[in-house]
């Protein structure tokens, strides 16, 4: 039990990489907190954000993979926003503070969801460059949960809990997976009960993406295959949102696979931000990437211009 809580990878990530509280809002309560690892001079890094039972730290296997090839990664946890408005404003400032004109973001489950309303949001003046979903979905109704979701605020933290491992997997799992399942409940322990009141609310309240604000922003959907929180028709229907979008599927991963599927999640992510190699929107140093892998990158750029 609990074995990635005390692998060396976590150890080490938690010694090297330091845990940032910051505040853009006027009620100081509301506090963001986030790793941010990787060169500085990286104006357009990768931001993750984590689903309903997750914290910052979910993500410290991106972050030490992508940081070691030169890319920024910066891995955040919400304040308390009870409205998706309310969380893009806040979302925005943070961006502001931190000097990000523009961002990719990684959207897990709920990060997921709340990365495409941030880009609906802020469509006019765009503040993202690129998105990768990852069993992410676009309209919180698939959860028929929309009836509740004002009365969360409400319920005591154990009742909270519940309804969030009521969406972990259940059934037989591999080792990894087990372990990654493990992982996620000592984070939920962790959140307190107005955060995941709060996260839970952002998840089931009345609302969906509107298209046509985001389509000319490139999109990566990550899903996996077997057992997850998210229904056949959701993901059908994140499809049909981005017929243009690449698609990364995971034979296995669960809820989770950032934690049990890393390595290939990573090398999605770094598929992913390839396309951006060379231009001012990339999220790696450039003095990481080869003249050869420029050149080629270049030429495939040219050749999806030319098609488009």
């Amino acid at each position: 039990m609990g074995e990635i809580k005390v692998s060396p990878d976590y150890n080490w990530f938690r010694s090297t990489v330091p845990l940032k509280k910051i505040i853009v809002d006027d009620d100081d309560s509301k506090i963001w907190s986030l790793y941010d690892a990787g060169p500085r001079s990286i104006r357009c890094p990768l931001i993750f954000l984590p689903p309903v039972s997750g914290t910052a730290d979910v993500f410290f296997q991106q972050i030490l993979a992508l940081t070691g090839w030169g890319f920024r990664v910066i891995a955040l946890q919400y304040p308390v926003y009870w409205d998706h408005l309310e969380f893009c404003d806040g979302f925005r400032k943070l961006l502001d503070h931190l000097q990000l004109d523009k961002v990719h973001l990684f959207g897990a489950s709920l990060g997921g969801f709340l990365a495409q309303k941030f880009a609906e949001y802020t469509h006019k003046s765009p503040r993202v460059h690129s998105l990768i979903l990852c069993n992410a979905f676009s309209d919180t109704s698939i959860f028929n949960q929309t009836w509740t979701a004002n009365s969360f605020w409400l319920m005591p933290s154990f009742m909270l809990k519940k309804i969030v491992l009521g969406n972990f997997s259940s059934g037989p799992v591999d080792p990894m997976m087990a372990d990654a399942i493990d992982f996620m409940v000592d984070r939920l322990e962790s959140l307190g009960q107005s955060e995941l009141a709060s996260r839970l609310t952002l998840n089931c309240q009345n609302s969906y993406v509107e298209p046509h604000k985001i389509r000319d922003i490139p999109v990566t959907i990550m899903d996996v295959f077997d057992q997850s929180a998210l229904s056949t028709e959701a993901k059908e229907e994140m499809y049909k949102l981005y017929p243009n979008a690449r698609r990364a599927h995971l034979k296995t991963g669960g809820n989770f696979p950032y934690l049990c599927r890393s390595a290939e999640v990573n090398l999605y992510v770094q598929i992913h931000l390839l396309q951006f190699h060379g231009t001012k929107y990339a999220a790696i140093d450039p003095s990481m990437v080869s003249a050869e892998e420029l050149e080629v990158q270049k030429g495939s750029l040219g050749i999806s211009q030319e098609q488009q």
